[in-house]
């Protein structure tokens, strides 16, 4: 290994860079602090930067999904210090192939206002509050917004709204306001132009266009959405681009994982058509679709004394539809009991639409405004976040030096089906 000093900070690297202030590794260790690894990466199929949680993820030689699985083999090179400092969380992996990845070391996870903040100081960060923004106030935005207001105080400090129908905006902010009951805090609620909707911590993105009527259920009306939404998806990530938004832009609408890569997309494209990077960074977004299903599969486990242990020993993986992975559990994987929750999980919107309603109201607070609500605290959560150029839902956290991915020891059987998920998604868009 190489070690450097730059601008003050410890960083390392498996091969040489050239023009670095290079130290000796006993100058190294005396860092207490958060030290950065460095190394070079395709941009397009990686983040620029995120939280080394296994001595493996350190030769990994591209992002993909051997980041969900768990490896107990360390690399008798690996200093004892550097192993120490990963399993502290005080390892920030850098691909220094994207353009001003220098300010990636003094700037890791969005603050308060917009802002950044050093990843030393991210852990008292997280016991602050943050501003949140939520564009579209429909059923499922203007349920977020009341359960934000209702429960978010601890995490939230204010709460903005925007519409393009005022109507919308006005009635929200008086009835948002209202809640209330004397001795409890509740984030204050208020309207917000579209040309300062990115000012704030997180955006989230619940407009939703073209909703599928009841009756209309013989193709996925997850899908039937794409186009539509993505297309005023687009117009909020451009803006995010001019704004040089540095917060979390979280995506609520369907079809989730998809929209996520849009909105990447859409982003880092300039005015002549060229993927230039200088857009939304792929870690920045979230896409917030795979908690209700999470939800629903125990909810049917609880049905079945066969599969109740899922609670404790399942897991949820991929898109908020079609390619959608329910694991019965890790401990003891039963590919057949999955099987059955999977089709189950997936096809309970289709149970929903059948008592003549929409359903809105547990993807709205189990997909949405829950797992919001810890991503913001730090802890773990069910989202979609970028893998190898692919979004896709999994269990994850925002600890204080980035994005870290739930590892797991996962079979060979539900790895394939894993594999599967993440092709299909990469093939999508």
């Amino acid at each position: 290994m190489y070690f450097y000093n730059y601008n003050s900070k410890v960083c390392f690297s498996l091969t040489p860079y050239a023009n670095f202030n290079k130290i000796p590794e006993k100058t190294a260790m005396k860092e207490s602090g958060v030290v950065y690894f460095l190394r070079e990466l395709d941009p397009k199929t990686s983040r620029k930067s995120y939280s080394i949680s296994q001595v493996s993820q350190l030769y990994l030689s591209n992002e993909d999904l051997q980041l969900l699985l768990k490896n107990n083999n360390i690399e008798e090179s690996t200093p004892n210090w550097i192993i120490s400092k990963i399993k502290s969380k005080q390892v920030v992996s850098i691909n220094t192939n994207y353009p001003n990845w220098h300010a990636t070391i003094n700037s890791q996870v969005p603050s308060k206002n917009g802002s950044c903040t050093s990843a030393s100081e991210l852990a008292d960060l997280l016991e602050h509050r943050f501003s949140v923004n939520i564009c579209g106030l429909g059923d499922v935005g203007g349920t977020l917004l009341t359960t934000l207001r209702l429960i978010g105080s601890d995490c939230i400090s204010k709460i903005g709204i925007y519409d393009t129908d005022s109507n919308k905006v006005a009635r929200y902010e008086y009835e948002a306001n209202q809640i209330y009951i004397e001795g409890k805090n509740f984030p204050p609620v208020s309207a917000v132009a579209a040309e300062t909707i990115f000012d704030c911590d997180m955006f989230v993105f619940c407009v939703a266009s073209g909703v599928p009527p009841i009756g209309s259920e013989k193709q996925d009306v997850r899908m039937v959405q794409l186009d539509a939404n993505s297309k005023i998806l687009s117009v909020y990530a451009k803006l995010a681009r001019r704004k040089n938004f540095q917060g979390i832009f979280a995506v609520v609408s369907d079809p989730v994982d998809l929209l996520c890569k849009s909105a990447l997309i859409s982003s880092n494209t300039n005015e002549i058509g060229m993927y230039d990077l200088k857009g939304l960074l792929p870690e920045q977004i979230r896409g917030y679709g795979l908690g209700v299903m999470n939800a629903r599969a125990n909810f049917f486990a609880r049905q079945n004394i066969e599969s109740k242990h899922y609670k404790d020993e399942g897991r949820a993986f991929g898109p908020h539809g079609n390619g959608l992975i329910i694991a019965d559990s890790i401990k003891n994987y039963n590919e057949q009991l999955s099987l059955e929750l999977t089709h189950k999980t997936i096809t309970a919107n289709l149970q929903v639409r059948k008592t003549g309603y929409k359903p809105y109201i547990a993807p709205a607070i189990s997909s949405a405004a829950l797992p919001i609500i810890e991503t913001l605290k730090g802890n773990w959560h069910y989202s979609s976040t970028f893998v190898g150029g692919v979004y896709m839902g999994v269990n994850n956290r925002l600890n204080k030096t980035g994005s870290e991915i739930e590892a797991l020891n996962i079979p060979s059987n539900l790895m394939t089906r894993l594999n599967a998920t993440y092709k299909m998604l990469g093939d999508m868009i």
